[in-house]
């Protein structure tokens, strides 16, 4: 096999080879695995590892949590878990001015939380959201920016499996990820919300725009009355997160083991308390499961190879070594880290990102003494951002797909969020008490 890049070296070869790879197409994993085969057969030696470093990659017990919350968030989108939630927040925040933008908030930090993917949150409740935000005033642009952020936070929200992906890779505990992300989460949502009243709306102040996502049972009753039957169905699905993170943190069990923990809870909930749980049901939820999680373990198997050869290479030392060079100052140093990986996030999934450039990323850390925890969630707020950053962020071109809008005008509508996260990450890198407060509490 020629030397695609002589004098360069394996290492730096085998990273120029990889964007070469993904300028052209080819899917993240195959660019991966490709890129880092090439290296390893100029360096002479590990290529017979191939197969043992592909199984190490994927064989780590942490990993396991990542199909079983996968299949937990498609259970409860089958089993109607997700919708009877959907219909509670709906009447809770009732004909409140500006009500669906509050609603459509809340559902896709709900939502992608528990499909761990933003892309596939866009996809599969942004049509909905589209059209209630549509019939209460609000641009379709707007909305589709809206759906776009909101998809894309949620991937900070615990349990996120971007947050155990970053676990794994840094050797830290997930536990206390997942604490540190709650408040940092929840802030994100905050600062969505506070763009909703300077939106630029046409109609009526209040609609039934609420009725878009899915038929309200019990309309004609009084408030409180429509409130309580609505808590009352939705109820196994709100006592989903203080099962899953309450276990986590009472330490019943381990992260890992709450992933399958919320499987077994959304197929009793959904066999026994619902009673809507179908055969066809589980098929397709097993199979929509499988399918979501292949690509993310694809990714993890040929990232194994890459770490490898980055390893043998020095490419850790000699890349973070070029970092903390630039300046003395941890504050510039941590300014270049949150463009890199905020620019890296526009073209790649968060997944393929952090096994890149944390190895690069880590030593720094170390060496600036940063907490891991909170460093975790700079980089997950950082690559959540990417995902609607235009001209290229990933959700956008989803969105685009199921509004059959521009990606341009999608981007204009998604710019007064992409103003709000900024300063909402600028907030949770200055202030890193907003992520550890909580950490320290339950220490």
């Amino acid at each position: 096999m020629p030397d695609l890049f002589p004098g360069l070296g394996a290492g730096t070869g085998m990273v120029i080879l990889f964007f070469l790879l993904m300028a052209l197409r080819v899917p993240v994993a195959f660019a991966l695995g490709l890129s880092a085969i090439h290296a390893m057969w100029q360096i002479g030696f590990g290529l017979e590892l191939a197969g043992d470093l592909i199984a190490a990659g994927v064989t780590k017990f942490s990993l396991l949590a990542i199909p079983f919350f996968i299949l937990a968030g498609t259970l409860m989108g089958t089993t109607g878990i997700a919708e009877r939630m959907i219909r509670f927040f709906r009447v809770l925040i009732g004909s409140t001015p500006g009500g669906m933008g509050v609603v459509g908030t809340v559902v896709c930090l709900f939502w992608g939380a528990v499909s761990g993917s933003g892309p596939a949150s866009v996809a599969a409740i942004g049509p909905m959201i589209v059209k209630g935000m549509e019939e209460d005033g609000y641009s379709r642009a707007y909305a589709a920016g809206l759906v776009c952020t909101g998809a894309a936070l949620s991937i900070v929200i615990p349990p996120s499996i971007g947050l155990v992906i970053y676990g794994v890779i840094a050797e830290t505990s997930i536990s206390q990820l997942f604490i540190a992300a709650i408040i940092p989460g929840l802030f994100m949502g905050l600062m969505m919300l506070a763009t909703l009243p300077f939106a630029r709306r046409e109609g009526p102040a209040t609609s039934p725009a609420l009725d878009a996502l899915s038929p309200m049972p019990h309309a004609a009753l009084p408030y409180g009355r429509r409130l309580w039957l609505s808590f009352r169905e939705a109820f196994w699905g709100l006592l989903t997160p203080l099962v899953i993170l309450g276990g986590i943190y009472s330490g019943i069990f381990t992260p890992t083991e709450a992933a399958l923990v919320a499987t077994v809870y959304a197929l009793g909930v959904g066999a026994l308390a619902y009673r809507t749980l179908t055969l066809r049901g589980l098929y397709e939820a097993l199979a929509n499961a499988a399918a979501s999680s292949a690509v993310v373990m694809l990714v993890v198997a040929y990232a194994g190879l890459f770490g490898w050869v980055v390893n043998v290479e020095d490419l850790i030392g000699s890349y973070s070594g070029a970092l903390l060079g630039l300046s003395g100052n941890e504050w510039v140093i941590l300014l270049v880290i949150m463009v890199v990986l905020l620019v890296a996030g526009m073209f790649m999934d968060p997944v393929t990102v952090m096994f890149i450039s944390l190895p690069i990323f880590l030593p720094v850390m170390r060496e600036m003494g940063w907490d891991p925890a909170w460093f975790g969630v700079v980089v997950m707020v950082n690559l959540a951002i990417g995902l609607f950053t235009p001209p290229v962020g990933i959700n956008l071109y989803v969105a685009a797909n199921v509004t059959r809008l521009s990606i341009e005008r999608i981007a204009r509508g998604a710019l007064p969020f992409l103003i709000a996260s900024l300063l909402g990450l600028a907030a949770i890198a200055a202030l890193p008490a907003l992520s550890l407060t909580l950490v320290g509490m339950l220490r």
